[in-house]
Formats: C-alpha cells, sequence, structure tokens
C-alpha cells in the first residue's frame, strides 16, 4: 500500500452491533442494570479486534480513516413504539412488515393520521425491489453508550490522528425517522425535503479520491452491504479492483447468513477484491 493511496471506510462499528463480552459491558448509572449490546452481531467484537490490529500494523499508510455511525431516534419506523399490532398489542423487534399486512390491518402505526404516509413509504420500499421492512430493536440511539464507537477500534484510531495528524473522519446516517438507511450513501428511501437521506455526493467523492479503498464494519448482510453496494454503483471507473473488503473484519446478522454469501460472491464477481486482515497489507 501507499501512504497517499489507501482510505479506510469503516461502517457502523459501535457497540450496539457488536457482541462484546460481559465485562466490556458498562453499568447503568441510572439502573444499575449492565447496558448490554441491543443488537448484536455474531463475530462483531473479534471482527473488530482484527480491524484495531490491522489499523495498528497498517496505519502509517492510510491516507485516511472515514467512520460510519448509524444514529437514531426511539421512533422511527423500523423501530417498536411506531407500530401496533391489529388488537393494539406491541410490535416485537425482527417482525418484517409488508405493505399487505398494512392495507390488511394487521400492522399499523400508532400515531394513526401517519397511515397513509406508512403505506406510501412500504408500497415505494417493496416497488423498487428493496429490503422487506424490519422493525429492529431500539439501536444506535443518538447519544447512548450503544451509539458509541467499539473501544478497541476508538482507541487505535485516536493513536492515528496523534501520530498522523489528521482527523478522523465520521458520517451519521439513519436520523430521519421516516425511512430506513443501511447505506451510509443513501437512505433506501430518500425523502426530497431532508437532503441528507439523498445521495451523499461529496461522500462519494471523498472516497473515490485515494487509489484503494479498504471497507471493513458490520452488518456484512445489511449496512456493509448496502453501503458497498452503492459505492459500486456510484464508483464511475470500471477499476473495481481499486474497492477491498476485509472479510474477516464484517460479519452478518443472525439469520442473514446467505445474504452475506451472496453479497461476497456478487462483490468478485465484478472484480472487488475480497482479502482478509492477514492477506492484505
Amino acid at each position: 500500500m501507499s501512504y497517499t493511496d489507501t482510505q479506510l471506510l469503516i461502517i457502523d462499528p459501535q457497540n450496539d452491533f457488536c457482541d462484546l463480552p460481559a465485562d466490556w459491558q458498562p453499568r447503568s448509572p441510572i439502573t444499575g442494570q449492565i447496558t448490554a449490546p441491543s443488537l448484536p452481531v455474531t463475530g462483531a467484537h473479534a471482527d473488530m479486534q482484527r480491524l484495531a490490529s490491522w489499523i495498528t500494523s497498517q496505519g502509517a499508510k492510510l491516507a485516511q480513516i472515514t467512520i460510519t455511525l448509524d444514529s437514531h431516534q426511539s421512533y422511527d419506523i423500523a423501530h417498536p413504539v411506531f407500530w401496533q399490532q391489529r388488537d393494539g398489542s406491541a410490535v416485537t423487534p425482527f417482525t418484517q412488515i409488508t405493505a399487505a399486512q398494512v392495507r390488511a390491518g394487521d400492522f399499523a402505526p400508532r400515531n394513526t393520521p401517519e397511515l397513509p404516509r406508512t403505506l406510501q413509504y412500504v408500497d415505494q420500499l417493496e416497488a423498487q425491489g428493496s429490503y422487506t421492512l424490519m422493525v429492529w430493536p431500539l439501536h444506535c440511539e443518538i447519544g447512548s453508550w450503544g451509539h458509541g464507537v467499539h473501544a478497541s477500534v476508538l482507541s487505535v484510531c485516536l493513536q492515528w490522528q496523534e501520530v498522523q495528524h489528521r482527523a478522523v473522519r465520521h458520517v451519521f446516517k439513519g436520523m430521519h425517522p421516516w425511512t430506513e438507511h443501511y447505506s451510509a450513501i443513501r437512505a433506501e428511501v430518500p425523502n426530497a425535503q431532508d437532503p441528507e437521506t439523498g445521495l451523499n455526493t461529496p461522500l462519494l467523492e471523498r472516497l473515490r479520491h485515494n487509489q484503494t479503498l479498504v471497507i471493513a464494519g458490520e452488518a456484512s448482510s445489511h449496512c456493509v452491504r448496502a453501503t458497498t453496494e452503492h459505492i459500486v454503483q456510484n464508483w464511475g471507473s470500471g477499476d473495481l479492483s481499486r474497492i477491498v473488503l476485509l472479510t474477516d473484519c464484517m460479519s452478518p446478522v443472525a439469520g442473514f447468513e446467505a445474504a452475506h454469501t451472496d453479497f461476497l460472491q456478487r462483490m468478485r464477481a465484478i472484480g472487488v477484491r475480497c482479502e482478509t486482515s492477514a492477506s492484505f497489507g
């Protein structure tokens, strides 16, 4: 690698996505209970430790580090507090909701006047062939411990900044409550009233700036996958070998292992390089 030619993009290396051991989990000063990750991805803790080791060994060769941060509020179309079932009961996390189910009344927004807008959203989501709407547990709530970066990655990024005398760039996504935002490049359904949900052209330009773009993070079945797909679609160059996925520094959400496998196979097929932290450096 060349010092001036490589950028590292770390997608959502946040506490809520990491299967942290008990001694990495803090105790709430309010309840006294252990604060556990709300959406842990199996293998993510080890992924982030491998990534931290890779940054330590390769940091002098990195021109830039960019970190994306999933950033949510409790009231969100992809969170339980937004929804109710036909009988008014709560909707449990990991429930998938289709437009047909909303139209039939099986699921509805708790705020009844928002039904037309909700239907419009799920209709558009399905029309464009995106993910089926998933009700996730509240995660990466803005300002919470879960929103923070995994301690190992945070530590090595601090060291990198102190040695290289340049700042890590941060990209926030997911703050608009009316659209899912897996990708750091654009929301699933961009909202014309909120430019932050549209195509992030400045970010794309920065990611294309260096000769090589290395991508790692969580989860490979969702946010890594969506971000990488949008980068590829907007790369503007036939040479996709400039993009490198560190495959041992990402893992899928449980139950979505097939999406992970399919994602890597498709990326390899179009020329994106799939390496490990041991093989690339």
